[in-house]
Order: C-alpha cells, then structure tokens, then sequence
C-alpha cells in the first residue's frame, strides 16, 4: 500500500558584478571600482505549489485512500495559508497509483492519474474513483515516473515536494530508490515518506532512508486508523454558504454543463465523509486556489475581460444564448459580486472554525493521520524557503 504526494520548492538567487572604469588626469591618476549587486526579478506570480500524490493501491491500503479523501480539502486549505512575497501561489495537485494487479507489469504497476492541475475537483473525482486490488509496490519506478512524466515547474519561487506512503519495503522493484531521488532532486523535487506502520519498521525497511536521501521528512502513521473530526458552531452556516455559492457558477463551452455537474458530485462526495470534511471543502471553495476558468464564465472574465465577446452562442448556458452580450456582461458582474460577498462570509467563518478546531487539538494532540503528517511538514519546510503562513 502506498500513497504519496509530492511537493517541492525553489527560491530565487542572486548574482554581482563588478564595472570597473579608470579616469586618469595630468597631475593625479584615479581607479575608479564600483561593485553593484542585483537580485534576480522574483516572478511572484508565476509561483506555483506542486503536489503529486501517489497512493499505492493494493490490497492493504483501503485505510490509507480513505484517509486520502478525508484530509484532501484539508491539505488544501492548509496549502493556502501559504504566501510568497504576500501573495498566494498558484496549487497544483497531481494524483499517482501503484502496486496494483490491475496495472500493467510493464509499467511496474503504474498509473498516472492526473497530471499536475488545479482543477481540484478532478483530483477529488478522481481520488474517490480509486480501488485497491493485490499488487507489487515499487517505490523507485512510482517516484522516477512522476519525476519524468509530471509538468514541473521551472521558476525559482516554485515549492515542488514529494510524498509517498506504503507499508512494504521501500527497495522494493527493478528501479533503483536512490537513483530515482537523485534525479527528483536535480529537478528540486524534494521526497518525503509515510510508512503505514511502526516507526523502527519503517527505518528497517529504507522509508526513513528515502527521506533523508530525498532531503525530506520520514513519518509513520496507523493507515487504518479513523480520521477525527472535530465539529464545530460554524458548519452548518458553511454548509449554508457552499449552496448559495454554487449558483454563482456560469457554465460555457463544451465541457461546461460536465464540469458543473461534477462540481456537485465532488460536494457529495466530501459530504458523504463527514460534515467536517464538507466545511472543509467550502472553505476551499473560497480561496483564489479554487478557480475554474476552463469550465465557469466568472472566473474566466476576471483572468480575460473580452472573453464573453469571444464566445460563440452554442457556448453558453441556454438561458444566456438569447441575451446580448451587453446583457451576459450585466449577469456575469453580478453573479461575480454574489460571489465575492460569500467568499468573504466563508472565509470569515473558516477563520473561525478554524481557531475552535485548533484550541481543541491542544487538548487532543494533534492528528498522525497522512493528512496531519503532510500539514505539518508542508509548513515546516516552506518556512524555511521564504514562504510565510497567513491563516
């Protein structure tokens, strides 16, 4: 069994030169050195947060998917809290399956299963698309594939890390660990592993030589342990909310109405965990992160303003296709408006729900589950790349 996720980050540096230039007069004679510093422009907004996240789906790991679903809007809201020079970066999640007998053996038991995209409802779609089945678990040949196949970033800002669980031996396949991480690294891909188990096991089976070969973190956690949720005042007024939020959506295009509709079917989803996870979820439906330009007309004009005088009829919703496009533009400003005003009431009440969730996990300790580990280390490492944490 395994899962992991991937995420890791690279800072911006900085160079010199000197300029030397020489005047010379008739009585004296004068070098003149000057030495300027300049700093390399930091592309605020090309920053983005990368996460690929490989879950080993064979027999044993149904704990581990289930804690996957449960903590994913979670992980998520927690990737927001991260700014760069003020700013929230961009997220992408991309999603991985090993070590099950349905994959080919070929391909060592692998399977892409969504690149790296902020489109987070097709992760959570496809994340509770997944099924365990038997399987041999290679964690080298998962981690060279995502290091190959996945569309990392370039830029120095980015914040690219890799994580990945399992309860088998780390060493396991034809495809050399450590060979694979020494490639991730030259990317600035940085590996952390989960072992599903006890601690000294992991460390006997390689997971904890992964990490520290990886420049990551090494944890263990009990993958079939219940996620804990903790309810609070404030999920029934979120819940509230998500339904008023969801009619701001202006579907367009070919996969308009499809997207839309799975936008409810990943609401139910996270509603069927828990209601906590709902929240969750909301409140991830609040941020910048969530944006879904491809499919929804709001999001699409605040990044394009003539993208409504682009569009054909056949484009739009049927109860747009007969309006102008004076008329569209009128309609989408204001579902933009709604939008914004509920955004803010979401937030507002995360915020909160947040610090009574907070204030009892003091009493509790806080969480060992995959979630609770990739929070922790998530936080721990961006500080020391120059990200801040806003909550």
């Amino acid at each position: 069994m395994k899962s992991t996720f991937i995420i890791t980050a690279l800072f911006a540096t900085a160079f010199t030169f000197a300029n030397c230039t020489n005047s010379n007069h008739k009585e004296t004679s004068k070098t003149l050195t000057s030495a300027s510093t300049i700093e390399k422009p930091i592309k605020v907004e090309n920053t983005k947060i990368q996460v690929a996240i490989l879950l080993d789906t064979s027999n044993s790991m149904d704990g581990l998917i289930e804690q996957a679903k449960s903590r994913l809007w979670n992980i998520v809201n927690t990737l927001t809290t991260l700014k760069y020079h003020g700013k929230t970066p961009d997220i992408e999640i991309g999603l991985y399956e090993y070590g099950n007998d349905g994959l080919s053996q070929e391909s060592n038991y692998i399977r892409q299963v969504a690149p790296l995209t902020t489109d987070l409802d097709l992760i959570s779609e496809k994340l509770f698309s997944l099924r365990t089945n038997g399987g041999s678990e290679y964690c080298g040949a998962v981690i060279a594939d995502a290091t190959k196949q996945l569309n990392w970033g370039k830029d120095a800002s980015n914040m690219k890390l890799v994580y990945i669980a399992g309860n088998e031996a780390f060493n396991q396949g034809g495809v050399n660990y450590k060979e694979a991480i020494s490639d991730a690294l030259k990317k600035d891909i940085y590996i952390n592993t989960i072992f599903c188990g006890n601690q000294e096991e992991g460390i006997r089976t390689f997971w904890k030589d992964g990490a520290d070969a990886g420049k990551g973190k090494y944890f263990n956690i009990d993958s079939n342990k219940a996620v804990i949720y903790i309810a609070t005042p404030y999920d029934v007024r979120i819940s509230e909310c998500n339904t008023r939020i969801n009619t701001t959506y202006i579907s367009y295009g070919s996969m308009g109405y499809e997207k839309k509709m799975n936008q409810a079917a990943q609401d139910s989803n996270a509603q069927g965990v828990s209601a906590a996870n709902f929240a969750e979820r909301t409140v991830s439906k609040s941020k910048a992160v969530y944006k879904n330009d491809s499919w929804d007309l709001v999001d699409k004009v605040k990044d394009d303003k003539g993208a409504i005088d682009k569009l054909k009829k056949e484009e739009l919703p049927k109860e747009l296709q007969n309006k102008s496009k004076a008329e569209i533009k009128v309609y989408v400003d204001q579902k933009s408006k709604e939008r914004e005003a509920i955004q803010k009431e979401i937030g507002e009440l995360g915020k909160k729900r947040q610090a009574f969730i907070d204030a009892e996990m003091k009493k509790t300790n806080s969480q060992d589950d995959l979630g609770g580990a990739i929070n922790s280390s998530v936080i721990a490492f961006a500080k020391t790349k120059g990200y801040t944490v806003e909550k």
